[in-house]
């Protein structure tokens, strides 16, 4: 009998995948994304050292409703602005398995209208 993979299991496993090919240095670090029903969330990680340079998320701008496009568009450039303050301009992209389309898509398009080149 075949077990039963749920979705976020795939998303998990082509996280994994993108992981393995992937990853964020001191002078390109890692943007990586991680939606949830609620919420988005975004950090920008050197993973060299193992550390959080810069994050942001929907919570931290109280957003209302933390789970549609607009407010993953004010989150991406939010996450440019604090980025480009602390001289960070060039990062690469984790979309952390998501399809890369709706709220994903926009916080990387409105990260790259504010500055940040991906």
């Amino acid at each position: 009998m075949l077990k039963k993979v749920s979705k976020n299991d795939e998303r998990i496993r082509r996280h994994k995948r993108v992981r393995a090919k992937i990853s964020g240095t001191p002078e390109c670090p890692r943007l990586n994304v991680f939606r949830s029903n609620k919420h988005i969330h975004t950090q920008i990680i050197d993973d060299v050292n193992k550390v959080t340079l810069v994050a942001c998320s929907s919570i931290d701008l109280k957003l209302e409703n933390g789970s549609n496009v607009e407010a993953a568009k004010l989150v991406g450039a939010e996450l440019a602005k604090r980025a480009l303050a602390k001289e960070i301009v060039n990062v690469v992209f984790d979309r952390g398995g998501y399809i890369y389309h709706g709220r994903v898509k926009a916080l990387a398009d409105a990260a790259r209208d504010a500055g940040l080149k991906f």
